[in-house]
């Protein structure tokens, strides 16, 4: 028979454990207040996982703001974002974190990904009168390929879901990007999943044109995945064209930097809250 002591011990590295295993374990205290379905496809449902403000009523016309995880368009989790959409929801604004197809569950592509995330946006505008939203004030957010995804609905014309709504606007109306891919080519990350036939065809540094909405982008100048010239680049081009665009550099920080502890268990929350804080002040000073 174990000791009391040898059980006590026992007892803490399970516990220890148990807040280390996963992301997902770790968000779970962290739950939207509904589920919507915004696209059926190929017998899958994509779902949109809602934060809104206490007391939000379908009248009150709120700004929204969308956010696509990560996972290198392989996998990941909506639950990414759940801190930053409860946050956001205690701002006023409606926050959603939203599903997409990815290669290791649903042996899709890329250019599902950005679809997906495309019909996402228009089917938050189409659907603004019921979800309390303006449709005029809708964000695009993300990390890393979900930085991509958002990116594409901002910058990519075309690779549009032809069952959508196509008199509806797939584009947001700002954009907030965490480390995200920005170039698809050999410069940048994802040509093995795209392919060399069609590396610029969803490549936002390559597709950059006057019009495209407001942007601010966070990333780490340390990041070993998706380089930190490619932002560098990618906010130089849309000045160039005209486009607001706003890069925030954290310094020696890697990939992934800007997770908060809901989902990285060991996060501090500094990095979190500084692009909190950038955030909103982003869209404070565009009149939301």
């Amino acid at each position: 028979m174990k000791s009391k002591k040898h059980q006590s011990i026992l007892y803490r590295i399970l516990v220890a454990s148990l807040l280390l295993v996963s992301p997902a374990l770790a968000s779970t205290e962290t739950k939207p207040d509904k589920v919507v379905v915004y696209k059926e496809i190929g017998g899958v449902e994509l779902n949109l996982y809602v934060f809104e403000p206490d007391g939000h009523k379908a009248s009150d016309q709120r700004p929204a703001i969308v956010f696509f995880f990560g996972g290198g368009w392989m996998g990941g989790t909506p639950e990414q974002f759940y801190q930053q959409a409860e946050k956001f929801a205690e701002h006023g604004y409606v926050a959603m974190a939203a599903d997409y197809r990815v290669i290791s569950k649903h042996k899709t592509t890329p250019f599902e990904c950005v679809k997906d995330g495309k019909s996402a946006i228009r089917w938050v505008r189409q659907h603004a009168k019921e979800l309390g939203i303006k449709p005029d004030k809708i964000i695009a957010a993300g990390g890393s390929a979900g930085g991509h995804v958002a990116a594409c609905t901002g910058v990519i014309v075309g690779h549009e879901e032809a069952s959508d709504n196509l008199e509806i606007s797939s584009r947001p109306n700002a954009m907030i990007l965490f480390n995200p891919v920005i170039d698809t080519t050999e410069k940048g990350y994802g040509l093995s999943k795209v392919g060399k036939a069609r590396k610029t065809d969803i490549s936002p540094t390559h597709q950059v044109i006057k019009g495209i909405p407001p942007t601010l982008i966070f990333h780490g100048t340390a990041d070993t995945a998706v380089p930190f010239e490619n932002v560098e680049r990618f906010t130089a081009l849309m000045k160039k064209a005209g486009n607001q665009c706003t890069l925030v550099p954290f310094d020696g920080k890697g990939h992934g930097f800007f997770n908060g502890s809901s989902f990285r268990a060991k996060s501090s929350d500094l990095d979190f809250d500084l692009t909190m804080k950038k955030s909103l002040e982003f869209l404070e000073a565009l009149g939301y």
